[in-house]
């Protein structure tokens, strides 16, 4: 992937409390685990600044197949809300949503107030996947890469942060983790026939990303590649760099006041039915 200055990763992200880790070289299980509680604690802290202050948010994540795009979003958003972080993944279009404006079906899924919008793949579907598949004419994909940063303009022009992010893996460690998941039966299922042929096609897919990130880097809607041959260490520096990104401020947690329990009253009788218990076993 061909990568600007601006791209070029750090190994040392200074994070909005001030804490600093250091993940070059890859990072021991327990500081990981350190280091990934420390964000969540802070993605909470965003959520609820996102609620309080209506804030809208869309994170866009693109890259290779098998870069790893699916556990940085599940780390993420495993600890907040879903009513708060939403994840969108859209299926092939029907053929009616072929019939519209290609970008129509994306709108319908941009972020109200008080919501942070996940595309776990977006509108680069087609300078990506479908271009290289032959989905869609060159002459559509030529277009939307022209139109793209307009589009994006008005997205950020009406007060949405927009952040793009593409991960980016090695060929050597795509096929590794390729070839992980032929032999596991719990990771079988990531293994589609799409991904065989990015595997087959690596130079193909190349050349579309490298001239789609050229054409649709922009300074308010900029792509930041994270090089993710090492999954913790990609997942560390792209969720640093998302609350860097956003200038979120701690909300002031209210404690609700529980109060007491109303008393058990004096005609409750047990449920006589015969309750079905799952059995215990463990």
């Amino acid at each position: 992937m061909a990568k600007n200055g601006k791209d070029k990763g750090r190994d040392k992200e200074k994070n909005k409390n001030g804490a600093v880790a250091d993940f070059a070289g890859g990072a021991s299980g327990r500081d990981y685990a350190k280091e990934l509680a420390r964000l969540q604690v802070e993605i909470a802290h965003l959520q609820a600044w996102v609620k309080k202050s209506g804030a809208r948010i869309v994170v866009i994540f693109e890259g290779r197949d098998a870069a790893g795009k699916g556990g940085v979003i599940k780390r993420i958003t495993e600890r907040v809300s879903p009513r708060v972080f939403r994840i969108v993944a859209l299926p092939a279009p029907t053929d009616r949503e072929k019939s519209q404006i290609y970008m129509q079906r994306y709108v319908a899924h941009l972020p109200a107030g008080g919501e942070v919008v996940i595309f776990d793949r977006s509108w680069y579907n087609r300078p990506g996947v479908e271009r290289v598949m032959g989905y869609c004419t060159e002459a559509q994909a030529k277009r939307f890469l022209e139109l793209a940063p307009r589009f994006e303009a008005a997205i950020v022009e009406s007060g949405v942060i927009l952040l793009k992010y593409f991960l980016d893996v090695s060929e050597e460690e795509q096929e590794r983790r390729f070839r992980q998941r032929i032999g596991d039966p719990l990771r079988q299922w990531k293994l589609s026939p799409m991904d065989v042929e990015s595997y087959r096609r690596w130079w193909d897919y190349t050349r579309a990303y490298d001239e789609m990130i050229r054409m649709t880097d922009t300074e308010y809607a900029p792509w930041w590649i994270v090089p993710s041959d090492d999954k913790k260490q990609a997942r560390i520096n792209c969720i640093s760099h998302l609350l860097n990104s956003i200038p979120y401020e701690r909300v002031k947690f209210q404690e609700p006041d529980l109060g007491k329990r109303q008393k058990r009253p004096d005609d409750f009788d047990e449920v006589r039915h015969v309750r079905r218990l799952v059995p215990n076993i463990y």
